[in-house]
């Protein structure tokens, strides 16, 4: 497998294909899944000669399933290591849901020429969780239900979130995939129990708002409008209003999931925003 080791020695497993002098695309992951999740979007770049990039985040996938350092800080300093191991250049880095957050807390932190553009889909800036300077967000009681669930059954509740809200299924006349369900949960199970437990926090609470505000690239904001997991009047319509150089784009009847339910929809305007 093709791993770096950060600085703290956890082991980033990553994914890098295609020509090495061509334009990177660097994907990040949601929680609690894995580089695999991209993989109709790697391909489709793939096969318009870009050099495409995937890793799985501390604690996910087949990286090291660590105690420690599953925070956005050190989510986006392996993400800098992998950067500077690969020479990367000119980036565009995408991120969907808690991989949203990641890419914005380190395209503020990148190196400069590191990364030209960014899209979020689906993602969890500015913050997710209720506070009184952010009321419309989430309550905790929310965030502290995912660890119940995931405390009592992390297996059982890797089912539930696929098979419900994630992708919508849970919706009348949702056209439901047996395979997107069983492949989520093959993702979730390979990675770190604590990993995961850590990481709720670590997309409820972390507040990028400062980071939104000192991003100076083109930003791709993504969602759907019947987003269950992420909710969008608290996420991308609050984002885009303390971005830059921001773009909104928002698919109606689209779910959290929808790289994965809709990739037809929307690898053409990832592909549009890259290109223009």
């Amino acid at each position: 497998m093709s791993t770096i080791t950060t600085s703290d020695g956890t082991e980033i497993f990553y994914k890098d294909w295609g020509p090495k002098d061509a334009t990177p695309i660097v994907f990040h992951h949601g929680w609690p899944l894995s580089a695999d999740d991209w993989d109709n979007q790697m391909l489709f770049f793939l096969h318009r000669g870009y050099r495409v990039i995937a890793h799985d985040r501390r604690g996910h996938g087949r990286s090291s399933q660590t105690d420690t350092g599953n925070e956005m800080d050190s989510y986006a300093a392996d993400v800098v290591a992998l950067a500077a191991a690969l020479d990367l250049k000119g980036a565009i880095h995408i991120g969907h849901s808690t991989g949203g957050g990641e890419v914005v807390r380190y395209a503020a932190r990148a190196e400069q020429g590191r990364i030209a553009k960014a899209v979020i889909i689906g993602a969890v800036p500015p913050v997710m969780v209720q506070k009184d300077s952010n009321p419309e967000g989430l309550p905790i009681a929310v965030f502290d239900g995912f660890r119940d669930a995931l405390l009592a059954n992390r297996a059982q509740f890797f089912r539930d979130i696929p098979t419900g809200p994630f992708f919508g299924f849970n919706r009348d006349g949702a056209e439901v995939s047996q395979g997107l369900i069983d492949n989520w949960w093959r993702q979730g199970m390979m990675g770190g129990a604590k990993a995961h437990y850590d990481c709720i926090k670590a997309f409820s609470e972390t507040d990028f708002t400062e980071d939104l505000k000192a991003l100076d690239i083109p930003v791709l904001v993504m969602h759907g409008e019947d987003d269950q997991i992420v909710p969008i009047h608290d996420s991308a319509l609050k984002a885009i209003a303390l971005l830059k150089h921001g773009t909104l784009k928002t698919y109606p009847g689209l779910p959290h999931g929808m790289c994965a339910t809709h990739p037809e929809v929307v690898n053409p305007d990832l592909l549009a925003f890259i290109e223009a």
